[in-house]
């Protein structure tokens, strides 16, 4: 069967970045969109652009071309934008899937599930960079690509573009908890995934936000878009599969 996938980056990221994976997906006959987000396109203006900006342009995608049955994908960040997405427009997706990503409550915020030590980090940088934030690559190298030797987490970090410091401190609007959400849902969890530390879990702590959802778990760290393509591709189909 022919799938539609639409595949929506994280933080600091562009949709190029994904079609590493895009590719192994459409070698096994499906078709994948990756989009960049608003508020990561070169020349966005990056203090005022917010999450409804983000995920009004994957609205705004979606319709331009014709996209139904979508089985869209948001990894970290992209979690926010998803669910967003999802209660704008719930006809035309046929499955959720989280890749390590932010599991929203209705009215809560990214950085409302962070730990506290990322706020404060971020606060201090939006605060010097007109409201733009950037990871440290200390933090990428450890927390976020740790399966990567030091010359792909180096190469995969000068690739990164400055983020709106709103899309993580703008409250999601949500007419409902996702749980009650009558749409498929998956969460991929990789397992060596760092980025938040193991007490605050990607899964169970979030995934669980979701109600009934199929659970796919692979090896890899938060970035093994960078580190393995071929193995998150493998997972996305699995957890997007009917």
């Amino acid at each position: 069967m022919n799938d539609t996938y639409v595949l929506v980056h994280g933080a600091w990221h562009t949709g190029g970045l994904l079609e590493p994976t895009a590719e192994y997906i459409r070698q096994q006959g499906h078709t994948v969109h990756c989009p960049t987000l608003k508020g990561n396109r070169v020349g966005d203006d990056r203090s005022h652009i917010g999450l409804e900006d983000a995920a009004q342009s994957v609205c705004d995608y979606l319709r331009e071309h014709d996209l139904t049955s979508v089985r869209l994908v948001g990894h970290s960040y992209g979690g926010m934008v998803i669910s967003r997405v999802a209660d704008v427009m719930p006809e035309r997706i046929a499955r959720l899937v989280y890749v390590n990503a932010f599991v929203p409550n209705p009215g809560e915020c990214l950085n409302d599930m962070v730990p506290p030590h990322y706020k404060q980090l971020f606060d201090a940088v939006a605060a010097a960079s007109n409201n733009a934030v950037m990871l440290p690559f200390p933090i990428w190298r450890e927390a976020f690509i740790n399966d990567a030797d030091m010359a792909l987490a180096q190469s995969a970090f000068n690739q990164l573009n400055l983020q709106p410091y709103k899309t993580f401190t703008d409250p999601i609007s949500l007419k409902a908890p996702l749980a009650e959400l009558a749409i498929g849902k998956s969460y991929v969890n990789c397992l060596q995934d760092t980025a938040m530390p193991h007490s605050m879990p990607w899964h169970p702590r979030l995934s669980e936000r979701l109600g009934l959802f199929r659970l796919v778990e692979c090896q890899g760290s938060h970035e093994i878009w960078f580190t393995d393509p071929a193995t998150i591709a493998d997972a996305i189909i699995r957890a997007g599969r009917d």
